[in-house]
């Protein structure tokens, strides 16, 4: 049983004028289905299913329903909102066991600096915000954190680079993108300079050499006239 309990009501009429009537009295309507059990249609209020969606587990938070005096462990697998208010207009319940895993989406977050590839104006695209994963209902991560402190100039992160937490496995294409070091038209300025530079340093070492070598000669020419 999780710490989160939510009581949900049945009974509820189906239809487009029903559940406008419920919204308007504070209650979301929703669906519970899962483990091989017949749906149910609830509704829940909507203060409380918010306290349930805002934990630090967002929406990926184990929640107990309490349906006529029944607990059945869930989670949120659908939420559907309004298109421009964003109003929250019905929630998909997914019945859970705590020992099999189910299927969730995690934010992912890269985080240090690389500096191989900001030393050259270069900048890191982050091109996935979210991963699935497989995972027990009560060992979901908050988020998949991705260190990128060792990321060189034109090196890509993809899904089987990340490293995840014991226990969770990922349910995405292994050669997916996660993130890429990019090379911009500043980068491509920053490593013609850099190589100018370098250029410039190996004439001036091998210019003093060859002055090294000049003046020994002429000494030597020296003693042999003398």
């Amino acid at each position: 049983m999780s710490d989160l309990l939510l009581s949900a009501e049945t009974g509820r009429m189906e239809g487009t004028r029903p559940s406008r009537r419920l919204r308007r009295e504070g209650k979301i309507p929703a669906v519970v289905y899962g483990l091989d059990a017949d749906p149910i249609a609830v509704s829940v209020a909507w203060p409380e299913l918010r306290r349930c969606l805002t934990t630090d587990a967002g929406i990926n938070a184990l929640i107990t329903l309490d349906i006529d005096g029944a607990n059945h462990l869930s989670v949120v697998k659908d939420i559907q909102r309004h298109p421009t208010r964003r109003d929250v207009l019905h929630v998909d319940f997914l019945r859970v066991t705590e020992d099999q895993q189910i299927e969730v989406n995690v934010p992912v977050v890269l985080q240090g600096e690389a500096r191989l590839v900001t030393q050259f104006d270069g900048m890191v695209d982050q091109t996935m915000y979210e991963m699935a994963i497989l995972v027990k209902p009560t060992a979901v991560p908050q988020e998949i954190v991705i260190d990128i402190s060792d990321l060189e100039l034109g090196a890509t992160v993809k899904v089987a680079d990340v490293i995840l937490p014991e226990g969770v496995e990922s349910a995405m294409d292994p050669d997916e993108t996660v993130a890429i070091a990019l090379i911009t038209r500043s980068t491509r300025e920053a490593i013609r300079r850099a190589e100018q530079g370098e250029a410039a340093e190996a004439e001036g070492a091998e210019g003093a050499e060859g002055a090294e070598e000049g003046d020994e000669g002429d000494e030597g020419e020296s003693g042999d006239e003398g």
